[in-house]
């Protein structure tokens, strides 16, 4: 099927840049709106079509930006409101769309709107965060246990109530049942929209509404304790709530006026079925990622298969990636910080049906950074040292250049977190001199998407072949790609229906002899 124009986000590629690592301007160690905006040409010139750009609001930074005390200006660590629209319009010069981060779950402590709704009962704010009593024994509300550890409810002694937190204390949750708080929160959507923004990427979007009967999780029963209280419980009425799709019908309206798009991250116990769910059809959000790509530390055939097949006769559309700013790198997670294990797991990101997000220094296949405890900045890192993800690993500065000051990130001796001296033999002008680079793949690979349309938008159908190969093909009317990947560690063949022609992109060497495949290890090929 091919789409019109109005559905360019359909099989395009994003390009994540998380500003507090990306190009720091004026030497202060922290990443900024101008460095971004000075470094927009190379993303143009990687090949994507867009951006995704991560909080930049106003924040007191306990969440590094996922606390928000004022939706409608820019933090000054990251410049101002005309940086962000120089950000925009320089973008737009390039052929790039921008699609902005909004956090509306929670917002933060410090925000006006918490600041009075915490004052009394009875004020104009005092129903727009989830509040509830305690229960006689003065015990919180529920058993629900908040993402960073701890319970879910804090204790505020001005009005005498529990507030609702998914995340930090200083996180609370706004109530997003209340047609006043979505009235304001689609005033914010506008303001955006009115600079420029082309769509919003919405911070865990089925997290806006809870159970009205604030009932109990029920308990999982596990045989040994988790790494986290949150783990022990099937969430079943903190998130996911129907109420919450109506919210978004509200906002897709909005966004219809201005052609913009919506991506939502959905956190869930049934990543993919939510996913469909939050993207079937027009009163819907146009797509959704979960971390179905996002957590695994292996990649097999089945998996993939199973993944793709559950999309089959879905009205929406899948967004995939494989690295962001809350997870492990895929280079680490995935391919053990091997260059051409690398590539192939870039290629199969690239290969898949849906729309692809890159995250900033996928490209180079930066390994997960290694930070110290005395440096660790993100909170949740602190709260389940050792035992956590580790976040900060994946938002170290960017290398730009191998030989220069914190390798080009910024003209200060140090930044806000560490760089790691492993990324600075893979900095951007290393790898541009070098043809064979993972840099120099990515390009090639992207190249290859764009230029395909069975690639970007076609149909996935699956191909018989042996573990550990995975073999399928992109289809779009009469243009076919073969897609095949060996996965596992040991040289395999595959034998394809029909004999197979000349390879558009490689890794590792295959060979092809008619309708006999000879993959090296941890290789794939584009036909």
């Amino acid at each position: 099927m091919r789409w019109s124009m109005s559905d360019w986000w359909r099989g395009a590629v994003f390009y994540q840049i998380y500003p507090r690592s990306f190009c720091d301007s004026n030497g202060d160690g922290v990443g900024d709106l101008k460095g971004a905006t000075a470094k927009l040409e190379y993303i143009a010139k990687l090949g994507c079509d867009a951006i995704w750009l991560s909080p930049f609001y106003r924040s007191p930074m306990k969440d590094y930006g996922y606390d928000v005390s004022d939706y409608r200006d820019v933090d000054p660590l990251f410049g101002s409101i005309a940086d962000a629209d120089g950000f925009v319009k320089r973008a737009h010069e390039l052929g790039l769309k921008v699609m902005v981060d909004q956090v509306w779950s929670h917002s933060s402590d410090e925000h006006s709107w918490f600041t009075e709704s915490r004052q009394s009962r009875d004020n104009p704010k005092a129903d727009w965060y989830v509040w509830a009593d305690a229960k006689p024994d003065g015990s919180p509300p529920n058993n629900w246990q908040a993402m960073f550890g701890g319970c879910s409810w804090t204790w505020d002694s001005r009005r005498r109530q529990y507030y609702l937190h998914n995340f930090l204390p200083a996180q609370p949750d706004l109530n997003v049942r209340n047609p006043a708080v979505q009235d304001a929160l689609l005033d914010i959507a506008r303001f955006w929209l009115d600079r420029g923004i082309d769509g919003f990427r919405l911070d865990v979007v089925n997290f806006y509404v809870q159970d009205a009967l604030l009932r109990d999780n029920p308990s999982l029963n596990l045989p040994r304790a988790p790494a986290r209280p949150h783990q022990f419980q099937r969430h079943l009425y903190e998130r996911s709530q129907p109420e919450t799709l109506e919210f978004v019908a509200r906002l897709r309206k909005v966004l219809d006026q201005y052609g913009a798009i919506s991506l939502g991250e959905v956190e869930d116990e049934e990543p993919i079925k939510t996913q469909r769910t939050y993207t079937d059809g027009p009163t819907r959000l146009h797509t959704a990622y979960s971390f179905t790509l996002l957590r695994p530390k292996k990649m097999t055939p089945s998996f993939i298969i199973e993944t793709m097949k559950a999309w089959d006769g879905a009205q929406g559309w899948p967004s995939w990636s494989l690295s962001n700013h809350d997870v492990i790198r895929f280079p680490t997670r995935l391919a053990d910080d091997d260059r051409e294990r690398t590539k192939q797991m870039f290629a199969l990101l690239l290969a898949l049906r849906g729309t692809t997000f890159i995250y900033q220094g996928d490209e180079l296949g930066l390994p997960h950074a290694e930070v110290p405890f005395e440096r660790l900045r993100d909170p949740e890192a602190i709260a389940f040292y050792p035992a956590g993800i580790g976040r900060d690993g994946a938002r170290t500065p960017f290398p730009w250049a191998h030989d220069a000051n914190m390798a080009g990130f910024t003209s200060a001796q140090d930044a806000w977190l560490p760089l790691d001296p492993r990324h600075r033999t893979l900095a951007v002008d290393a790898q541009e001199a070098d043809p064979a680079s993972t840099l120099a793949f990515a390009k090639q690979m992207i190249a290859l998407r764009k230029s395909s349309a069975a690639l970007r938008e076609g149909d996935f159908v699956a191909l018989e072949a042996p573990e550990p190969v995975l073999a399928f093909e992109r289809v779009a009317g009469s243009e076919r790609v073969l897609c095949v990947f060996n996965l596992g560690d040991q040289a395999s063949e595959w034998t394809a229906p029909t004999p197979v022609g000349e390879p558009h992109l490689s890794v590792g060497n295959p060979t092809i002899d008619g309708v006999r495949v000879t993959l090296p290890p941890y290789s794939a090929l584009f036909v």
